[in-house]
């Protein structure tokens, strides 16, 4: 009997993990016999409302033909409250050994649920108790999440060179997860152990992926226009970015440098004390050190350009949204 519970921050990874281990867990038995797979709509009651008897009556049934069941419960997030997954831990303190029981952590598909919710804790507690197998097919957060990336690329079957890793990592941006089908069509075409560079990576990458917003007012705060127009575009097309989002984060950006312009402090520490920031000094220091490049005129100036294109945004110059950005971003940039 095994039991498995998993999740994830990228859907595409997670559904690649629950086949991988579906497939594991058939062998080579006979798929069409041993799984049964309950989506959203098996929950779903007249009233539209969601239960999940129908997954346990699914755990609970004998294997017919078979010396074994894989019952997988998708969409598991639609059961986020205590009350909802009672019938469940009921289940998992007496599991039958026949069934295999996959459980995977995700939103509903209807577009009513928009977010991911948390874990029961009845349910986390029950799932440690049966000795379940949690497996987390998301991609790290911050510094890891590069590390992420570079593990795929070392540990595939295709040896890709340096210079093409960075181009994947660069091309990719925040879209980290697109590097997993990459790899398997490279696979594909130029077969195991054969060695990848740039040009034989190139045709297969795609449009460029969202970048973080840090990248753009980076780009901004050095004065290279044309890599900061590329990053708007990365997080506007790809990203699928509002033009209003880019704004506001460009006015945070802008607005810590007024704040900071002529203030009595001495370092970051002063600096984020000031900004009223927690944690990590180093955005404070980024704005404290360019506020100073710019200087009180320079600041002042990217103030009224910031303000000029919100009034653009909502209608007063009769440019479209996606050129007053454009203006604006070059803008900034030749102030530095």
């Amino acid at each position: 009997m095994t039991i498995c519970f998993l999740k994830g921050n990228d859907d595409s990874l997670l559904s690649r993990g629950v086949s991988e281990q579906v497939a594991s867990l058939v062998g080579t038995g006979d798929a069409s016999l041993m799984v049964e797979e309950l989506l959203e709509d098996h929950y779903r009651t007249d009233d539209d409302s969601f239960v999940i008897n129908r997954l346990v009556d699914a755990a609970q049934t004998p294997p017919f033909l078979t010396e074994r069941r894989v019952v997988v419960g998708r969409h598991m997030g639609r059961f986020s409250k205590g009350a909802d997954v009672e019938p469940l831990v009921a289940y998992l303190q007496e599991p039958l050994p026949s069934t295999d029981l996959v459980l995977v952590w995700e939103r509903g598909m209807s577009p009513k649920q928009d977010r991911m919710p948390n874990v029961p804790k009845g349910l986390t507690e029950a799932l440690q108790a049966a000795g379940a197998e949690v497996i987390d097919t998301g991609i790290p957060s911050g510094k890891n999440a590069s590390a992420w990336l570079d593990r795929q690329l070392k540990t595939s079957s295709v040896k890709v060179d340096t210079r093409a890793a960075q181009h994947i990592a660069q091309h990719l941006g925040e879209q980290r997860s697109r590097v997993v089908s990459l790899l398997s069509t490279l696979e594909s075409i130029y077969g195991p152990d054969v060695n990848i560079g740039v040009a034989e990576v190139e045709p297969f990458l795609g449009e460029s992926g969202d970048v973080p917003p840090w990248e753009l007012t980076d780009a901004i705060d050095s004065g290279k226009i044309d890599v900061a127009l590329d990053k708007l575009h990365r997080m506007t097309e790809s990203g699928g970015r509002h033009p209003l989002q880019i704004m506001a984060t460009l006015q945070t950006h802008y607005l810590r440098m007024l704040r900071l312009d002529g203030a009595p402090i001495s370092g970051e520490k002063q600096a984020a004390q000031l900004l009223g920031m927690k944690g990590s000094t180093f955005p404070a220091k980024k704005a404290l050190n360019q506020s100073k490049k710019l200087g009180s005129p320079g600041v002042q100036k990217a103030v009224e350009l910031l303000s000029d294109a919100d009034r653009g945004l909502r209608g007063e110059s009769g440019w479209p949204p996606e050129l007053v950005m454009e203006v604006l971003v070059a803008r900034l940039a030749n102030l530095r």
